[in-house]
């Protein structure tokens, strides 16, 4: 399925946060809007021409609804399935297609693997996107916080929106979660250091004049 003119504009709002950002890889799910929105992502990057072909990932692909795929919301949510999915996700099981919980285990394998090896080869700090879906990144978010599943749903995140995770020696640091506006040119800033602060730091430097959009 492609993205619609609202799709569009919306991936393209998130290349134009993301374009003062040198990134050093744009990771996508193989589903065509994800790769559409990566492509504009990786457009407006200033050395876009140096980035290979996005890499696909399947394991951070849409979860796999099984039969309930394609059906409408409103019929979905007079089977009983729906309240597990709504109140116990942990328990959640798509007939003919996966649980809930391995969804998030496979992607959140994929998220850990992929950011230590960006890491390795560009050092810390470097800033890689991956292109994904609602409840894939819900679920690393909620593991990244260290929430159990059936927590999840607490969560929310809209479409090419911007959540940060730093995956740190200690442990996984959220800095945001489901932006779609603000600069991120800080993100070029070193990474914060391992130790958490006391009453949180000072912030966010100041992005620099030439960075203001």
């Amino acid at each position: 399925m492609k993205l619609d003119e609202v799709g569009r504009k919306q991936a393209q709002r998130t290349a134009e946060r993301l374009a003062e950002v040198p990134l050093v890889g744009v990771v996508s799910s193989p589903l065509e809007r994800c790769r559409q929105t990566a492509k504009a992502i990786l457009a407006l990057q200033h050395d876009h021409q140096n980035h290979p072909a996005t890499p696909i990932e399947r394991a951070i692909t849409e979860c796999d609804y099984g039969e309930w795929q394609g059906r409408a919301l409103k019929d979905l949510a007079k089977e009983d399935l729906w309240k597990v999915v709504q109140n116990q996700p942990s328990a959640a099981a798509f007939p003919g297609g996966e649980s809930l919980a391995a969804m998030q285990a496979r992607s959140v394998a994929a998220i850990r693997r992929l950011d230590a090896a960006f890491e390795q080869e560009h050092g810390a700090g470097a800033v890689w996107v991956a292109v994904s879906h609602g409840d894939i990144i819900k679920s690393v978010l909620a593991d990244a916080y260290g929430m159990h599943l059936d927590l999840f749903q607490r969560i929310n995140v809209g479409p090419a929106s911007v959540s940060i995770i730093r995956y740190g020696s200690n442990r996984p640091d959220v800095v945001s979660t489901n932006t779609d506006s603000g600069d991120l040119s800080w993100l070029k800033a070193a990474p914060p250091a391992a130790e958490a602060l006391v009453g949180g730091g000072a912030g966010n430097p100041e992005p620099a004049q030439g960075d203001r959009s």
